[in-house]
């Protein structure tokens, strides 16, 4: 079997490691035995084609259209994506490795810009900016009736049409949703816009791979690379001979032998600014596919070192309440040289280091005073983080939370609760006059 981009390394969850705070071998092994059922089902609707998520990353029939689409973006200065949740979380997370490093884009290359929330202070000062330089809008919506992405839609139509003329308008818009009679492809077709069809099958939160497709390419970042890792994510889940050999069944085992010790709370803690997006995208994945009939546990987004001297202290001394998953790439000998420093004997142990020989021992020590205050820690290792590592890190935590959903008897696909609020947020908008006049 191929080996994966990543290494998961579960030591610092079991008792030998952690004493009594950890997982005995045969705590361990109970707990995947009570996955098989789970695993089973995954395989059986994976065979029977109910789980596009998990054959998405074999296809690359799509991809062509999406570049042509998004050369007609990279020729403008600026893309804005609209969108929220699931239709914006994942394409952050893909977007951020262009954001510096080798893989950002060469210079003049088109900037993405995420909008995903409704603050007039935020997305008002956009639009005026739009109105001045060369920018084009992306808006998802798999329902094609959210309505915080129709009314920035809408609102970006108005500005743009009155800027430009509608039919030069409308080359600078793309609109992604689903098949179907719903208001964003009517608004689409209705302008002119360009329309990109998506699986009405395919989650929100768990679409990544396809909504966070063209802003990838947008930013010139390689799509195809991202879907061939997940896939090998999924060739190993398919063919592991035992759930010890899948990373992601034996990841959903952890979450949920600590949650049944009271570790209610899961700490994703990459080292390393470009996985910051993708702990906000975890953080939604997790909790909106598991919060549920009071199951659940609480997904906490951090960020290293900065979160050394932040929440560290809580996480060591406070509540035993944290399971950590702490993320870390190979930084040894990497960045800026730290010169100078020995010229002052108290920074005589940065002499000669680079920036990342001290991320790679802040990361190691973190990693090794939670394990010394036996706080439960899972660490992935990654030689690189590219496309292709990013694509099986989000595989990997859709499978993990599927398989767990599964286990836990709940349904990992919906979002019953939150229905409530958007009912409530409409009669309470349709009782303000206009322009918010009661």
């Amino acid at each position: 079997m191929t080996a994966l981009p990543y290494r998961q390394d579960i030591q610092g969850c079991l008792a030998w490691r952690i004493a009594d705070a950890g997982l005995s071998e045969a705590d361990l092994a109970d707990t995947l035995d009570s996955l098989r059922d789970a695993v089973r089902r995954v395989v059986a609707e994976h065979r029977a084609g109910l789980l596009p998520h998990l054959t998405l990353p074999d296809r690359r029939d799509d991809l062509a259209v999406l570049q042509r689409i998004a050369q007609r973006h990279r020729r403008l200065e600026t893309a804005i994506v609209l969108g929220i949740g699931g239709s914006s979380l994942g394409g952050q997370a893909v977007c951020a490795l262009a954001k510096g490093g080798p893989l950002r884009p060469e210079p003049g290359g088109t900037q993405v810009v995420f909008l995903e929330n409704i603050d007039p202070d935020t997305f008002g000062p956009w639009l005026d900016a739009a109105e001045r330089r060369d920018a084009g809008f992306v808006a998802i919506s798999k329902s094609g009736s959210t309505a915080e992405t129709m009314a920035q839609l809408l609102a970006a139509w108005d500005r743009m049409r009155a800027a430009l003329g509608p039919e030069a308008a409308a080359d600078h818009f793309t609109v992604m949703t689903e098949p179907g009679d719903n208001p964003l492809a009517r608004f689409a077709r209705g302008h002119g816009m360009r329309l990109v069809e998506h699986d009405p099958k395919l989650g929100g939160r768990y679409s990544v791979l396809s909504t966070g497709a063209l802003p990838a390419m947008i930013a010139g970042l390689d799509a195809a690379a991202l879907r061939a890792g997940a896939q090998e994510v999924v060739s190993n889940f398919l063919n592991a001979q035992s759930p010890v050999d899948c990373p992601a069944v034996l990841g959903a085992a952890l979450n949920l032998a600590f949650a049944k010790r009271g570790r209610r709370i899961h700490v994703m803690f990459p080292y390393a600014d470009a996985l910051r997006p993708f702990a906000l995208w975890h953080a939604q994945l997790w909790a909106e596919s598991l919060g549920k009939g009071g199951h659940g546990t609480t997904p906490v987004a951090a960020l290293g070192p900065v979160d050394q001297h932040s929440q560290l202290q809580l996480w060591l001394d406070g509540p035993r309440d944290k399971l950590f998953t702490v993320m870390q790439l190979d930084r040894a000998g990497t960045g800026p040289l730290v010169a100078g420093a020995e010229r002052d004997e108290r920074l005589a142990y940065l002499a000669g280091r680079t920036m990342g020989d001290l991320l790679e021992a802040e990361q190691r020590a973190t990693t090794a005073t939670l394990m010394n205050k036996r706080c439960p820690v899972r660490t992935f290792r990654l030689p690189r983080l590219d496309e292709r590592a990013l694509g099986a890190l989000f595989m990997h935590f859709m499978l993990e939370t599927i398989v767990a959903g599964y286990a836990l008897g709940i349904d990992p696909f919906d979002q019953p609760a939150v229905e409530d609020g958007k009912v409530l947020a409409r009669k309470y908008l349709s009782e303000l006059g206009k322009g918010g006049v009661q």
